[in-house]
């Protein structure tokens, strides 16, 4: 793809003892069909060698080191540093198809108005492959939820939003995107896989009983604002343009590339 007048992208990755997945979701990035790109790894006080699997991709990243201060703190710190139009975020342990960035910066340049687009999720399972290899093969079907790395950004959103609230470790998603919706930030859903969200055994969602009462939390202060600016009354956040289409199953795009993994 040429890169002329193409907008910059920044890609932020915060990173917390992620040595295990940290190579292969730098290179899915890498491996992006779409220029200019900028990736920025913001390294949460990681005592494994996720430092080194970074550095180890010299100029192809910018790599900066923070006191562990939870992943709202490290996205922040990227968004302090972008110096994109447009801004993605990234899981260490999660991954993008190489047309992610190619088909959202393709949405938002086409409706101008539009400050957040959101793809699909395909969850990948670690399943065996035989001998000492082991590789992550799909896990049921692709879903929509308001997940970062579904999404792709324009970087003013954050000053009309604001920046992640770092008092929060976990659900500080789910708190940013309440907040979009209550000021009414433009979001559309399509229906393409963006994310591959890869499920293991350290996930930090994987504890459902931590989850779900930090989700509770989230969703009493989106409430609690509402009330306040509804003077008692709490009106419903807006709908999401293009959720209605998700209905009609199987989506446009359903692609899925095995990932493997010694």
């Amino acid at each position: 793809m040429s890169i002329i007048n193409n907008p910059l992208v920044s890609v932020i990755i915060p990173v917390y003892n992620s040595e295990r997945y940290l190579a292969e979701a730098i290179e899915s990035v890498l491996a992006q069909t779409y220029r200019p790109l900028e990736i920025i790894i913001v390294d949460d006080g990681s005592t494994d060698g996720s430092a080194d699997i970074a550095k180890g991709f010299h100029d192809n990243i910018r790599y900066v080191f923070q006191p562990n201060s939870g992943p709202s703190a490290a996205r922040n710190r990227g968004l302090g540093l972008a110096r994109g139009e447009m801004v993605g975020f990234l899981d260490a342990d999660d991954l993008w198809p190489e047309d992610k960035l190619s088909l959202q910066v393709a949405f938002l340049e086409n409706s101008p108005s539009l400050e957040i687009i959101v793809g699909l999720t395909q969850r990948v399972k670690l399943g065996e492959a035989g001998g000492n290899e082991s590789r992550f093969e799909k896990w049921l079907d692709p879903f929509f939820t308001l997940l970062l790395g579904a999404a792709l950004f324009r970087k003013p959103v954050f000053e009309k939003v604001g920046l992640f609230d770092e008092t929060l470790h976990y659900g500080e998603d789910v708190d940013w995107f309440m907040r979009a919706r209550e000021q009414s930030a433009s979001i559309t859903v399509m229906e393409h896989v963006i994310l591959l969200y890869r499920i293991h055994q350290s996930n930090m969602t994987s504890n459902a009983t931590v989850r779900d009462s930090y989700f509770v939390k989230t969703l009493k202060k989106s409430l609690d604002r509402r009330r306040v600016e509804g003077g008692g009354s709490v009106a419903p956040v807006p709908k999401l343009a293009g959720l209605e289409a998700l209905m009609k199953y199987p989506p446009k795009t359903t692609r899925y590339s095995e990932i493997e993994r010694e």
